[in-house]
């Protein structure tokens, strides 16, 4: 039997992994810079271990020289989204990019077909398209796409059937799946809350954005004004952020802007 350079084999799907995360991450933003509601929430990438593959391989009947063939999610790319209905979303953009990078070659519903055991996620099979220093170079990856909801349940359930090698006791089985049916009805309750949540996010983003806005500001007028005028306006600024609006934080980062336009500092 030929002896694998582990290495060597594994080095493009390591780069496939990075770039995919890197190009996944810019979308979401990309979804940000235009003040528009992302569907994607985390972004997770990882290469499965060696004695991951030779036990998936052992349990499939792969032989060892048809691994890298047969296996499809040696790479492996995580998709967390906040709503149910998000996962759709993140699998059409997807879809769109097989013009791009990738082929879709396969896909798996398994929120609408959930498993026996309750898990609950949805597969995508990809071929990636990479250059590497050989040339041009085809790389499986599979991409799964999930609520957090599902994602912490998959994790528990993963590390239990690592924990009892794959034979799980018919009992813990039933309350897993209690759990799993427990964890997708609460993803329907977020969902009728959904514009709650939106709304309660993008508020605190623009809060951040304001204070971050107004902060520097604050040290660009420092060195052109009288320090006593700027220890007023930081004062003024504390006292709007701990119990005023955002309408008044708001009014108060334009002022602010204006005042530095005519000291002629630059905002940053």
């Amino acid at each position: 039997m030929e002896l694998i350079n582990w290495e060597e084999r594994l080095l493009p799907y390591r780069q496939a992994v990075d770039e995919l995360v890197v190009k996944i991450t810019n979308m979401k933003r990309e979804y940000e810079a235009l003040k528009l509601v992302a569907p994607i929430e985390e972004i997770h990438g990882r290469v499965k271990t060696i004695s991951s593959i030779l036990d998936k391989a052992g349990r499939r009947n792969i032989p060892t020289e048809m691994i890298f063939k047969k296996l499809e999610d040696i790479a492996g790319i995580r998709i967390i989204c906040r709503f149910v209905e998000d996962i759709e979303r993140v699998v059409n953009i997807i879809r769109q990019r097989s013009d791009l990078d990738l082929e879709v070659l396969e896909e798996e519903d398994y929120i609408t077909n959930t498993k026996e055991s309750g898990y609950r996620s949805y597969h995508m099979t990809v071929k990636y398209k990479m250059i590497t220093i050989d040339g041009p170079k085809d790389v499986l990856c599979e991409i799964q796409i999930r609520t957090m909801a599902m994602n912490f349940w998959a994790s528990i359930e993963h590390s239990l059937r690592y924990k009892y090698s794959g034979n799980l006791p018919d009992e813990l089985k039933s309350r897993l799946r209690n759990c799993a049916d427990a964890a997708f009805q609460l993803d329907k309750e977020m969902a009728t809350i959904r514009d709650d949540i939106i709304e309660a996010k993008m508020i605190s983003e623009t809060k951040n954005n304001l204070v971050d806005g107004i902060v520097k500001n604050l040290h660009n007028l420092y060195y052109v004004a009288k320090v006593e005028k700027v220890s007023s306006l930081n004062k003024k600024f504390i006292e709007i952020y701990q119990g005023g609006s955002l309408e008044e934080l708001r009014d108060f980062s334009s002022k602010l802007q204006t005042m530095a336009k005519l000291y002629k500092v630059e905002y940053v």
